[in-house]
């Protein structure tokens, strides 16, 4: 081929090409631009001073974090914009785009959401009772038992919590008949529980609890654990926490949505936020493994708390009350009566599992940490 034929073919190549590519531009739809970072405002049901809070703000930044701040959630302390326990209105409504709280704190739109937090967990505890909403039933139980309320969230239960303390007196419980008479501060469920057991009850969000007692409002109160108990000030009104209780033996945290905010949001979003939740409810396990046992430890050496076990006398009245209330809330609620089956189910199952594999630990930490423990010698 000639020099002139060589540029003469290139040139009409060169020609077609830019023909197809303008074709293909007018003929390919258009791929809509980014529209930035989609912020979303929440609130927690904490105080900000309340290590719960600082589990609300873990998750935000992990979800902030995995998105690459495509997505910015900015978690707000209890108060800020509702009361706490108007969260689940607040995000229903789209007055905040989300929230961290407990199930229990919607107790007064409807009795079957305790279920998630509020008693025994027939044997449970929190990591068991996640495993059956997750695997279980439970999630599509919690979604049918939001559309009942017209509860427009997207609801992601998380964060298994340990047994709670049954509660700080101004002395020690040593019988069931202790509990008469005592003005005391609970949630959920356990609110029929103590008012069974002689209490009068009065609900209060963790804020407002310490100030109560200071005034001489209510006897006595749970909230939860060494580290948020410390940190609200309950050893600046009472030097005796009662530990164990089947009051709520196995709760867990809600990361909540709203449900039209979360539904416009791409697939790939939700992904990062389902996956988000996993990762921060192993992070906050972990975090109140090392927390509370240094927070425990410092109530008893540096505020002078005495920590007493509760008698097994009352552990046994709480699950005999607990027995009578849920019969009765399940003949009046039906979705009440469809979650406690399904959890008896599971609990029936997985429990006996557990206590037939798993070693009870006390034998190891005697022999280590004893009197004469091994640990000393090693």
């Amino acid at each position: 081929m000639t020099k002139k034929a060589e540029k003469t073919s290139r040139r009409k190549f060169l020609l077609a090409a830019g023909a197809a590519g303008a074709a293909a531009a007018v003929a390919a739809p258009k791929v809509a631009k980014a529209q930035g970072p989609i912020s979303m405002r929440w609130q927690s049901t904490w105080p900000s001073k309340d290590i719960f809070h600082e589990f609300a703000l873990d998750y935000a930044k992990k979800v902030n974090d995995m998105t690459g701040g495509d997505l910015k959630i900015e978690v707000l302390p209890a108060g800020a914009v509702v009361p706490a326990f108007q969260l689940l209105d607040a995000v229903s409504k789209g007055v905040l785009d989300g929230g961290h709280g407990v199930l229990v704190y919607h107790y007064g739109k409807q009795t079957a959401l305790a279920l998630w937090g509020s008693g025994p967990g027939f044997g449970m505890d929190a990591e068991m009772l996640l495993a059956w909403h997750k695997y279980g039933g439970g999630k599509e139980l919690l979604e049918k038992l939001y559309a009942s309320v017209g509860g427009n969230v997207v609801s992601f239960p998380y964060g298994p919590m340990p047994t709670q303390p049954l509660g700080w007196f101004k002395k020690p419980i040593a019988r069931p008949e202790d509990i008469k008479g005592l003005k005391f501060r609970t949630v959920g469920i356990s609110i029929d529980v103590f008012t069974g057991m002689g209490a009068a009850v009065n609900a209060l969000p963790g804020g407002e609890i310490v100030a109560a007692m200071d005034r001489g409002l209510i006897d006595a109160a749970e909230f939860n654990n060494a580290s948020s108990d410390r940190a609200l000030g309950f050893a600046d009104v009472s030097k005796t926490c009662m530990l164990q209780s089947f009051h709520q033996n196995a709760e867990q945290f809600e990361i909540m949505f709203n449900k039209d905010k979360y539904n416009a949001l791409p697939d790939k979003m939700k992904a990062i936020i389902a996956n988000a939740v996993e990762a921060a409810s192993q992070d906050m396990s972990l975090k109140a493994i090392d927390r509370y046992s240094q927070d425990y430890q410092t109530l008893q050496t540096k505020d002078n708390v005495r920590f007493y076990k509760t008698p097994d006398s009352v552990l046994k009245a709480q699950l005999e009350i607990y027995d009578e209330v849920a019969k009765k809330k399940a003949a009046e609620n039906p979705l009440f009566k469809e979650i406690l089956q399904s959890q008896l189910k599971f609990a029936e199952r997985a429990v006996k599992w557990e206590q037939d594999t798993v070693v009870n630990r006390r034998m190891a930490y005697d022999h280590y940490f004893g009197a004469n423990g091994a640990a000393k010698k090693i």
